[in-house]
């Protein structure tokens, strides 16, 4: 335990030098935990984490620019898919998304065992793959695939997270922080196998709409 935690300071430290303009940010730890605990070798750690970082940095801009854009993308979800459940939010100031906030900076990784977090990275890197790969809508029309691939299959995850628990947030809750403390507390309660099928359901039906 000793030794992993300070492979982890040596190489968030070593990222802040390698990208000053971000530096260290909190929730950075949560994203390199994963790698470090599958790569043994620390130069490689550390590549791979600057790899992963060329697609999650924008999560650490001060502007939050990054963060504001997939937050507009998972309630634009969520307002096509249950315009019941959006109402409400709206009705709670909180169609904004905020509460999923920290889903979206670390990936679910605090929501998820680290199992389930592996599954669903990999499953996101494999549709990211596939878009660099040249396998975007066009081709998934032809060999009809369940659900074309997506750069922001994270936030359709996210989405249908909310989604799943849109009895309680309707019936029981009446402002946005108690939303936020149901979302802050599903740690080790969600089927990561069950929420990759409703988030490909959502991709489904509405990547030519979000």
């Amino acid at each position: 335990m000793i030794y992993h935690a300070a492979r982890l300071v040596g190489l968030l430290e070593a990222y802040a030098i390698y990208d000053p303009e971000i530096g260290y940010c909190q929730g950075m730890s949560d994203l390199l935990s994963p790698i470090i605990a599958v790569m043994e070798e620390d130069d490689a750690a550390f590549w791979c984490f600057v790899g992963f970082m060329r697609k999650a940095r924008h999560n650490f801009r001060l502007d939050e620019v990054g963060i504001k854009r997939q937050l507009k993308i998972v309630s634009q979800i969520i307002k096509r898919k249950d315009s019941h459940l959006y109402r409400h939010l709206q009705k709670l100031q909180a169609e904004d998304c905020f509460f999923v906030y920290r889903m979206v900076v670390v990936l679910f990784r605090r929501e998820l065992t680290f199992e389930q977090t592996v599954c669903l990275w990999e499953v996101m890197w494999a549709d990211q793959a596939a878009i660099r790969a040249g396998i975007g809508r066009t081709t998934w029309g032809k060999i009809r695939l369940h659900a074309p691939p997506t750069d922001d299959l994270l936030l359709y995850a996210i989405a249908a997270c909310v989604l799943q628990r849109r009895k309680l947030i309707i019936e029981k809750y009446s402002s946005m922080d108690e939303i936020l403390r149901e979302c802050n507390s599903m740690a080790g309660q969600l089927d990561v196998w069950r929420l990759l099928d409703d988030a490909h359901d959502l991709v489904v039906n509405l990547h030519d709409k979000i």
